[in-house]
């Protein structure tokens, strides 16, 4: 919304100024700054727009439409003034502004849009990820954890810390594998929220963008002249106006200057808040993100409505009876719980889903690259994403968040020797699926808030 707000405000400057400035003149030709703000706003919102074609369609057409209040005495064709618009970047009526302008207002909207992107995606990922249904395994180990205390006449004896570990490394052992891709992403956007609050700032570019372009304008009049003497012999001598537009000069009007509004008067946003304290805020829970899906067992495990917590060792629950863990605790991700002692992990089935989401983030951390550098990312076609390819992406409506709408998998098959347990378990191994999902949930809000 901060992005979507700076841009009105600095349409509504641009255009308060320019009536004022112009009155009828500019009002007569205010498409023209209508529409540059359109495809602005259709670039940042994931619309197929080349910024910089755009860019100079904006000042050729704004070209076409000087000289003709320049000229008044003269009748001009379109074919006329298509010719003339091709002398934009030869004559450089309008100065260097159009070259410093282009090369600002490219680099600024591919930085925030690209971020945007990014936080939606992230956000994504974690929200779906966080919906992973467990595996029969790991409901087993937790109904063996949570309630089996109880059967044994230990209803207040809560589970061991390292015991609690070894049963969220195996449940979370598909989720702890996107952290390495996880922190790819969250250091690329970190790289692009740099950009921002240096020379990609897309408030600093902007907020002035009325004044840069009132110069341009007056630099257009100063070499009216050379620039009408030079396109009449490059296009060839127009023919004159009727009589009646023939007799006028230029409008006395359009020799009036800009002037560039005081601080005070211009708009702001978001009730003032600036750029760089949005990106500053969002860069530190970023920051607090990073190791997010490796820790997350610890994150669980220290929970004291979980665990009899790391301090207490030997009045726990072990899994056995009431007294310390032995077992030592497996290290991250699915191929180190081969010998996991609590949860059965088939090491050979990756999660197809989890997989899917980590190819998404390596997609998205590439376009943060790109974007880091100034350069261009397509958010055009998503079809390619989604079967892991890394080409093409991103948003092609208003709505971001559909962008990564993968297909769960199912749960890996039971054994048939564990049918009868798993049927007699159901009821309380829905809850404790739910009670998994509601804490990873938690724990997310808490930190991608």
């Amino acid at each position: 919304e901060f992005f979507r707000e700076l841009l009105e405000n600095a349409e509504r400057s641009l255009n308060d100024m320019f009536v004022r400035t112009y009155g009828m003149l500019y009002m007569q030709n205010s498409e023209v700054f209508q529409d540059l703000f359109t495809e602005l706003k259709r670039y940042y919102t994931g619309g197929n727009v080349n910024l910089e074609e755009m860019l100079n369609d904006f000042w050729a057409r704004l070209l076409e439409r000087m000289f003709q209040l320049i000229n008044p005495q003269y009748h001009f064709t379109e074919d006329y003034l298509e010719c003339v618009s091709k002398y934009t970047d030869q004559l450089k009526p309008f100065g260097d502004v159009p070259r410093k302008l282009k090369v600002q207002v490219t680099r600024a909207f591919i930085a925030a849009r690209t971020f945007v992107q990014g936080l939606t995606v992230g956000r994504e990922v974690a929200n779906r990820v966080s919906k992973v249904s467990p595996t029969p395994g790991c409901i087993r180990a937790l109904m063996k954890m949570l309630y089996c205390p109880y059967c044994r006449g230990l209803p207040t004896v809560k589970p061991c810390n390292n015991y609690c570990l070894n049963v969220m490394k195996g449940c979370l052992a598909n989720q702890a594998d996107l952290d390495t891709e996880w922190n790819l992403f969250i250091d690329a956007m970190l790289l692009v929220a740099e950009r921002l609050e240096g020379p990609f700032n897309i408030e600093s570019v902007m907020d002035p963008i009325d004044v840069k372009i009132s110069e341009a304008i007056m630099n257009m009049q100063e070499n009216s002249m050379q620039v009408s003497a030079k396109v009449f012999q490059g296009c060839g001598q127009p023919k004159p106006a009727p009589a009646l537009r023939s007799s006028r000069s230029v409008p006395e009007n359009f020799n009036t200057r800009f002037r560039p509004y005081n601080p005070e008067e211009r708009p702001t946003t978001a009730a003032g808040t600036s750029l760089d304290r949005l990106v500053t805020d969002i860069k530190e829970k970023l920051k607090l993100s990073k190791k997010f899906w490796s820790t997350l067992p610890y994150t669980i495990c220290k929970d004291e409505r979980v665990t009899a917590g790391p301090s207490i060792e030997e009045d726990c629950w072990n899994g056995h009876t009431k007294a310390r863990y032995l077992p030592e605790i497996m290290n991250d991700g699915l191929t180190n719980q081969i010998n996991n002692p609590e949860v059965d992990v088939d090491i050979t089935r990756p999660d197809t889903f989890i997989r899917q989401q980590i190819m998404a983030l390596r997609v998205m951390t590439n376009k943060l690259k790109n974007a880091y550098n100034g350069n261009d990312v397509n958010f055009q076609d998503t079809s390619d994403e989604t079967s892991g390819s890394g080409s093409g992406s991103g948003c092609t409506d208003d709505i971001c968040p559909t962008e990564f709408d993968f297909v769960t998998t199912e749960a890996p098959p039971v054994d048939s020797d564990r049918r009868e347990v798993e049927a007699s378990a159901t009821q309380p191994g829905r809850s404790l699926q739910t009670l998994l999902v509601i804490f990873i949930s938690l724990i997310l809000q808490r930190q991608w808030r």
